[in-house]
């Protein structure tokens, strides 16, 4: 209410009158905003730099597929292993996952991993997600895909160190 009210008040004269607008065109109204959104956008691209499938070590690659009826996972590190509505993944290591469908548009989304991406037929899209400690996260695909698909939700398994490895050899709790 202060800052709406401040242009309002008169000037005592013309050079104070001058003053006050070179403080609220150029001050408030070039430099404020122009610091702001520099700011905004070094944030962002940090961020998003860091969300980037790059290759790397520690980095564990998954396959997500969509379907109808419910997502199938396969994993590089267990060949033998394929989930159905769970993606386990290792906590504190970054994971891409190769997201298809074989059907219909889906969207793989976890909301406190990731941000969204669709699985399109006859493509396939890498999203980078990371969970920062163990346990179970709510994952859904938000794309209309026909009726029922509200009810296309599957769970991220965060595991630490050892459960991941008992994961790897198949020991499921």
């Amino acid at each position: 209410m202060v800052l709406l009210m401040l242009p309002f008040r008169r000037a005592k004269s013309k050079h104070d009158e001058r003053r006050q607008v070179r403080v609220w065109i150029i001050g408030l109204g070039l430099v404020f905003p122009i610091v702001v959104l520099a700011a905004l956008l070094a944030y962002g691209l940090s961020i998003g730099e860091r969300l980037l499938p790059r290759a790397g070590d520690d980095v564990v690659h998954v396959g997500a597929q969509g379907r109808l009826s419910n997502w199938t996972i396969t994993y590089e590190n267990a060949p033998d292993q394929t989930t159905e509505g769970t993606l386990h993944i290792p906590a504190g290591r970054p994971v891409d996952v190769a997201i298809t469908t074989a059907d219909v548009i889906h969207s793989f989304w976890v909301p406190r991993l990731a941000g969204k991406l669709d699985a399109i037929p006859g493509r396939v899209n890498v999203l980078r997600i990371e969970a920062d400690a163990p346990g179970d996260y709510a994952g859904l695909s938000a794309e209309f895909s026909g009726t029922g698909y509200d009810r296309l939700i599957f769970t991220v398994t965060a595991h630490d160190a050892a459960g991941w490895d008992n994961f790897l050899r198949g020991d499921l709790e």
